[in-house]
């Protein structure tokens, strides 16, 4: 029973990261159609940029801060070279290519900076000996901690969406990007606006993965990205809430999935469960049909 509680509080963790990268690939989504492959990247940069500010002597409160505004700052960039000149061609899938050798760059500046092994974290919210009992079982206050911030800000991103201004025009975008121009929507600000707090987002979600495994490498990124955007997909891709419950659901699954069979087969779950969502509910749990017009 000890161990089961373990395995589902870990999950439930790094369940809360997937959903927190899935709601920056959702933002992005929602006001470009474009799905950002280098976002595994920024997560990356963030980390290990707040990483070598701490190594060098700067406080952690500001290394934080200058790891989240690089995070937001990359992803501007990013809009600005590698989405928003292929979007302009009709019928392009550029993006996918240009948003992917954004990441591969990223990788390869931060290994050629850095070098190419993992480098330590430091202890941000709690030390990894930190822990607490829950119904018999020692867990660690990293990963409750971890669970709660990316919770608390997944469900304030929902709340902000649904009733401030500039969330009114990303649902706007969304719908109708033609309509929204023509009722005076700023859609080029909604659109880097997007790309900003995706960004911040990346940068958050980098830097709490690296808090609990307790290292960093230039190649960090990739691997849960891919498991964002299962997460996304099986949540639904418009949906805050579609991207907690299934981000939620693969965390649980991967882990119990790899404490009671093996790691490799947890390996399996996001591609057995995204066969499935696709199968049964193609828009996904909590996602809408989109309709075409013609």
């Amino acid at each position: 029973m000890d161990f089961f509680i373990q395995m589902v509080v870990s999950g439930l963790s790094v369940g809360a990261v997937y959903a927190l990268v899935a709601l920056g690939l959702n933002l992005t989504f929602w006001t470009t159609k474009v799905l950002n492959f280098g976002q595994g990247a920024v997560m990356m940069a963030a980390a290990m940029v707040t990483a070598m500010l701490v190594s060098k002597g700067v406080s952690i409160l500001v290394a934080i801060g200058v790891a989240l505004a690089a995070a937001a700052l990359i992803l501007f960039i990013v809009e600005l070279i590698a989405v928003s000149p292929m979007r302009k061609l009709p019928g392009s899938m550029g993006w996918v290519v240009s948003t992917l050798g954004v990441g591969i760059f990223l990788q390869g500046l931060a290994s050629w900076l850095f070098g190419t092994q993992a480098v330590a974290f430091p202890d941000v919210l709690f030390s990894s000996a930190d822990t607490v009992e829950l119904f018999g079982a020692y867990i660690s206050v990293q990963y409750i901690a971890v669970f709660i911030i990316c919770v608390l800000i997944v469900g304030l991103m929902e709340l902000f969406l649904r009733r401030s201004i500039w969330g009114f025009g990303v649902m706007a975008v969304a719908h109708d990007r033609e309509l929204a121009s023509l009722l005076g929507i700023p859609v080029r600000r909604v659109v880097i606006g997007s790309f900003l707090v995706s960004g911040l987002l990346a940068g958050i979600a980098g830097i709490l993965v690296s808090q609990v495994s307790g290292t960093v490498d230039p190649n960090f990124g990739m691997h849960l990205l891919i498991l964002s955007f299962v997460a996304a997909v099986v949540g639904g891709m418009g949906s805050a809430a579609g991207a907690l419950v299934g981000g939620l659901t693969l965390g649980i699954m991967e882990k119990l999935v790899g404490g009671y069979v093996s790691p490799a087969a947890a390996e399996m779950v996001a591609f057995i469960l995204l066969v499935g969502a696709l199968t049964i509910r193609p828009q996904g749990l909590f996602g809408k049909r989109e309709t075409v017009k013609v």
